[in-house]
């Protein structure tokens, strides 16, 4: 039997891992600009592969199919470790979590080129690294869930983590800028190679000014020694899943990931083929240019009016309308113009308008559980992953059978509104992670 000093120690370090305490301004304000670049380099390294699919198609002679299994394998590792990083983030803290994957996923980015080039069987590393790239990658967003609500107010939530999601659109408008310009200049191996190596100064910076040695040798003890979970901290999944609440905020977020993985997979290749002649950095630029702005107004718009005393849900519904309904009416556009100009302008507003999904569905996973939200967001991000591994693998066979990129948008259109529907109908704001007699009325 263990020593009751022995325990109190290892509860306290438990405690001290996760730790509850928020931030101050000023380290709210560090912790926000750090996390915007870190997502910022989660999408550079993810997007890089949707970039650089056409030329290394081309290397290694992929059709459609092919280019779509290495495009969606990244979703086969990506859904594995979601629960698993909401679970870790709860637990041992998100920042540590993240910075650890980090570390990992930049160093299998940069190796990328070194590893298509092993032997004559280009499909299968490509495949294989796309699927560890996704179990590392995994963690980040259930692990950021986790964080942010145990560390920020309410009040400030959507707000900071539509911010902090900005760096999914600056991440993807870099890569798109500066990649089109590596691919015409150095190869697609610059690509892999620049957003690897600025994920690892990334890592190095946070380890030195915002993490303690420390901090993490706790963490990994934490992680080492398998100590269980206090009672109190337990999930309570049949409470949860009793709750239509939660099964709409799930099925919302399944919609709202697989709409955007799809896009994010397919639009590069779609505009490289139907408009051969236009130049590359405008088509992979100027959509994520207008969604960091759209990013960031829906987080200040989703706090302006709940201060304003507008009910929570009410807010979060009008986004998700926003998010899912009228950016899927944009992207079913892009199926019926033959202009560059409309198609990137359709682009740019489907893609600027489905960033109101943080300040809708993201934050209200917070809403309904912040004492477990790490966890919960990952079972949510989880379902969304499964159907990215299908939406984008069905995008590139419904492509290659049909010969029209129109039938690709109106999967798109379909999975967004069936979470739209389900979420006006079904959502709610209320805590459902208390106990029945204790919950919010």
């Amino acid at each position: 039997m263990q020593p009751p000093r022995d325990k109190a120690h290892r509860d306290k370090a438990h405690q001290d891992t996760a730790g509850d305490a928020q931030w101050t301004r000023p380290e709210r304000q560090a912790w926000t600009g750090t996390l915007l670049l870190g997502t910022c380099l989660l999408y550079c390294a993810r997007v890089s592969m949707p970039i650089c699919t056409v030329s290394m198609s081309q290397d290694f002679g992929w059709n459609k199919k092919e280019a779509g299994i290495v495009l969606s394998s990244f979703f086969w590792g990506y859904c594995l470790t979601q629960i698993l990083g909401g679970h870790l983030g709860d637990r041992i803290g998100g920042e540590k979590v993240i910075l650890l994957s980090a570390s990992a996923w930049g160093f299998l980015t940069a190796a990328t080129p070194l590893l298509a080039h092993l032997g004559s069987a280009h499909l299968v590393f490509m495949t294989f690294s796309r699927i560890l790239t996704g179990l590392l990658q995994g963690v980040y967003f259930p692990a950021l869930t986790s964080l942010l609500s145990q560390k920020v107010r309410e009040s400030e939530r959507a707000f900071i983590y539509s911010t902090v999601g900005a760096g999914s659109q600056f991440g993807t408008l870099v890569t798109g800028a500066v990649g089109s310009l590596l691919l015409d200049w150095c190869g697609w191996q610059s690509v892999f190679y620049l957003s690897g190596g600025l994920t690892l100064l990334w890592v190095c910076y946070v380890y030195r000014y915002l993490l303690s040695k420390q901090d993490l040798i706790l963490a990994l003890g934490v992680l080492a020694q398998g100590l269980p979970m206090a009672r109190h901290t337990r999930v309570p999944w049949r409470q949860l899943f009793r709750k239509l609440s939660v099964w709409a905020a799930i099925f919302s977020q399944l919609s709202a990931a697989c709409s955007f993985f799809i896009l994010l997979s397919w639009l590069p290749t779609f505009f490289k083929e139907t408009f051969p002649s236009s130049q590359g950095w405008v088509f992979n630029m100027v959509p994520w240019l207008v969604a960091i702005p759209a990013s960031l107004f829906s987080g200040f718009l989703s706090d302006h009016l709940i201060s304003q005393g507008y009910r929570t849900i009410t807010v979060r519904k009008f986004m998700q309308v926003m998010g899912l309904g009228l950016s899927s009416v944009f992207a079913l556009c892009l199926g019926h113009t033959s202009s560059f100009c409309k198609s990137v302008f359709f682009a740019s507003a489907s893609i600027g308008l489905h960033t109101f999904n943080h300040s809708g569905i993201s934050v209200n996973i917070q809403d309904l559980a912040p004492s477990c939200a790490g966890v919960l967001f990952g079972v949510a991000n989880t379902a969304g992953a499964l159907a990215g591994v299908v939406g984008v693998g069905l995008g590139g066979y419904l492509i290659e059978t049909t010969g029209s990129w129109t039938s690709v948008f109106y999967l798109v259109a379909a999975v967004s509104s069936l979470g739209l529907c389900s979420f006006l109908v079904f959502g709610e704001a209320r805590r459902v992670d208390l106990s029945p007699r204790l919950e919010d009325l």
